[in-house]
């Protein structure tokens, strides 16, 4: 059979009593009981008469007992009304902290929870903070420097903030439960919240990234949850439900209320009821008939639920999911929709068959009026609320267990102000550092001093019922002690290596003017100097070989009277081998190597400058490339004509004359092929041109396909 659960339902309308089977993941419902208030003993979800709702419990409890033997302790759940929910937003300065850790994320979380507390607090206008319990809260997003981020963990910046959703449940609610219980004869074996028990049997985490609304339509009140990004975002309720349609119904047929609730069950049904009003006159009701006379109450339902989404979702969800017994309500999906302006598939009443892993016999009613008694059953043991009693610094506290509780928990419990127990940094001073400003900050305050039953704890460990928790306040940080070597560091002496020699570079301090050791102390508005070799430029200077930056130039030559410069440097730089250039940063060890460049041949200068000194041009013989060329420019220095091995210095002045321009001519090819004539005797050749005749001085194009054929000469015979 497995594990039995046993769960009661408390609602405003009836008290359900329900008994689950748990075997594994699945569960089957063994029993189901229902027993209606006989008086209006609960009010919009919230035990007004204790001892009238006492009774109700202990008949569903008889009733079940007489089949399943003595039953003690029950699941049961907070009404959704009760929840109060806030959202808040803290910051924290982290420029003098070295990074965020763990615990240092917790304490901005927690100090958002306290703050959502106190705000919450000031709103229901209560003084005690304590008057209210967090019973759970949700991270919506982490921002550093105005940028949200996944995690604060190890990281760095200006300012952190965390935006909480954080969820409270007034103390008197869960206490007025108990009291009911335990005048039945019954204890409370574990305490869920109504919305989060209809959540979880419908919604699993995985869906929870959908932004959907999720309404307990009951007798009293209308619960709604909203999901969004992964988590529960915000939990309302809306004081009008299934109640609403009972009294219009019974206005408009004369009717009383219990018979007015009669003909609601049997519209919804069979789409017809017969009633016999107050004055004893019989009469049919039809489906049709009976949405027009009550429409307005209808709507007045529909838009308090859509009004209440918008405020806690702050738009429409993408889907609406309806529980409860008033989610029957004639055309109510049809009106939300409306409302919401979604399709109408997107609004759907669910029920028992909608929940995962559940078997429900024959005999047992389904639908959603059992949606919630169910939830109730799986999540009061799934994730239980229980008390605990811990003492913080000699004072008892009472804590809602709905999950694993922490130190920090019971700070908050204890209204204890997070932030006040870290101590505030030490004052920073403030030093010009080669002319630039610098803050450097006083040390860190330190971490409240926590110990837990004797043994020294941080804000997020567990604790449990019974521990004593005794916390001081950390010590405030004090202003730095620093000294000149504390911020030379990173500018200490280098080796450089300049042509394969080396040079030790030191840097230079001087405090308010003057040299100083690098154990002087630091003090607030000091000015600091240091004069450090880093560049290539700097390092030359240093060395006295200043003469180079002169020759860090384009080799330019003059070619009558107009500027040739090509990419190739009179002086070329190189770092560790590689090219590098007078701004290149120089670090401990680099080689650094020049190499001169003042002269260099006629035609690679040429080459650089995009001249030449021939004009060439392509033509194919026997099926081969062959470049055909001749002169094209001529080129003198001081009056001395240059070949082109002849060497030339930066900033020459080189006189340039040019060949007119005459085409290459077939007689051309000559020079650059060989022609066998051994075999010629008895033949004469022909020039060929693009397979046409051609003659010594035809002109030639590049890539003109030339040819010589030789024919054999006919003899005359008489």
């Amino acid at each position: 059979m497995g594990e039995k659960i046993f769960a009661f339902d408390i609602g405003t309308r009836s008290v359900v009593g329900i008994i689950l089977a748990k075997q594994n993941d699945d569960f089957e419902v063994i029993d189901l009981v229902t027993e209606e208030h006989q008086k209006r003993s609960m009010l919009d979800g919230q035990i007004h008469d204790i001892v009238a709702v006492s009774d109700v419990i202990k008949r569903v409890k008889e009733r079940l007992e007489q089949k399943h033997g003595r039953i003690s302790k029950v699941c049961v759940a907070a009404a959704g009304r009760a929840l109060k929910t806030q959202q808040t937003e803290v910051s924290t300065d982290i420029r003098q902290h070295p990074i965020m850790s763990e615990d240092d994320v917790f304490r901005l979380e927690l100090s958002a929870v306290q703050e959502a507390q106190f705000e919450l607090a000031r709103q229901e206008q209560a003084e005690k903070t304590t008057h209210y319990y967090c019973v759970g809260y949700s991270v919506l997003h982490y921002q550093l420097d105005d940028d949200e981020i996944g995690s604060l963990v190890d990281q760095q910046g200006t300012t952190a903030k965390v935006k909480i959703i954080a969820t409270f449940l007034p103390k008197v609610v869960v206490e007025s439960l108990i009291s009911a219980l335990q005048r039945a004869d019954l204890e409370m074996d574990a305490l869920t919240l109504e919305p989060i028990a209809a959540i979880n049997v419908l919604i699993p985490p995985s869906m929870r990234r959908l932004n959907v609304a999720l309404v307990d339509v009951g007798a009293g009140t209308s619960d709604i949850a909203i999901t969004n990004h992964g988590t529960v975002t915000a939990y309302g309720m809306v004081p009008i439900a299934g109640d609403e349609i009972t009294d219009s119904i019974s206005q408009a047929y004369l009717l009383d209320f219990p018979k007015a609730e009669d003909v609601k069950r049997d519209i919804t049904k069979y789409k017809k009821a017969a009633v016999e009003d107050i004055l004893g006159f019989d009469a049919e009701i039809h489906y049709e008939e009976l949405v027009h006379e009550i429409s307005g109450s209808i709507d007045y339902l529909a838009q308090s639920i859509c009004e209440e989404i918008f405020t806690l979702n702050q738009k429409a969800p993408q889907a609406v999911m309806l529980v409860g017994g008033g989610s029957l309500t004639p055309e109510l999906t049809n009106r939300i929709a409306h409302y919401l302006k979604l399709p109408a598939n997107r609004v759907a009443i669910r029920g028992t068959e909608a929940i995962q892993n559940l078997k429900m016999g024959q005999d047992f009613p389904v639908g959603p009026a059992f949606v919630t008694p169910v939830g109730i059953a799986i999540a009061a043991k799934q994730a239980p609320i229980q008390y605990i009693s811990v003492t913080v610094n000699g004072r008892p506290i009472r804590l809602f267990d709905l999950k694993e509780l922490t130190i920090g928990d019971c700070l908050l419990a204890a209204g204890i102000k997070i932030s006040k127990l870290y101590g505030k940094p030490g004052m920073a001073i403030m030093v010009t550092i080669n002319g630039r400003s610098l803050s450097i900050p006083g040390t860190l305050g330190k971490p409240p001093l926590i110990r837990l039953n004797g043994e020294y704890a941080t804000l997020n460990t567990p604790i449990q019922h019974g521990d004593e928790l005794i916390v001081q306040a950390g010590e405030e940080g004090k202003s730095p002690d620093v000294t000149v070597k504390d911020v030379v560091e990173g500018h200490e002496a280098k080796t450089i290596y300049f042509q394969e020699h080396p040079y030790t570079m030191k840097a230079e301090v001087t405090l308010n003017d003057k040299l100083v050791d690098q154990y002087d102390k630091i003090r607030d508005g000091d000015r600091i100097d240091i004069h450090t070799v880093k560049t290539i430029e700097e390092f030359l200077k240093r060395i006295n070989e200043g003469g180079y930056l002169q020759k860090l130039k384009p080799f330019t030559v003059q070619i009558n009277g107009q500027l040739y410069t090509t990419q190739q440097q009179v002086c070329t730089l190189y770092m560790n081998n590689q090219s590098a250039t007078l701004d290149s940063y120089l670090h401990h060890r680099d080689q650094l190597t020049i190499e001169l460049k003042e002269e260099m041949n006629l035609e690679e200068f040429l080459e650089h400058a995009g001249l030449t000194l021939y004009e060439q041009m392509p033509v194919t013989f026997d099926s081969k490339e062959i470049q055909l060329q001749k002169p094209k420019r001529l080129f003198y220095k001081n009056g001395k004509k240059l070949t082109e091995n002849s060497l030339i210095s930066y900033g020459d002045r080189l006189t340039m004359k040019e060949y007119d321009s005459e085409p290459f001519i077939f007689q051309d090819i000559f020079r650059y092929i060989d022609i066998d004539i051994s075999s010629a005797k008895g033949k004469q050749f022909k020039l060929y041109k693009n397979q046409q005749e051609a003659t010594f001085i035809d002109p030639l194009s590049p890539h003109d396909c030339v040819e010589i054929r030789w024919i054999q000469i006919q003899s005359d015979r008489a």
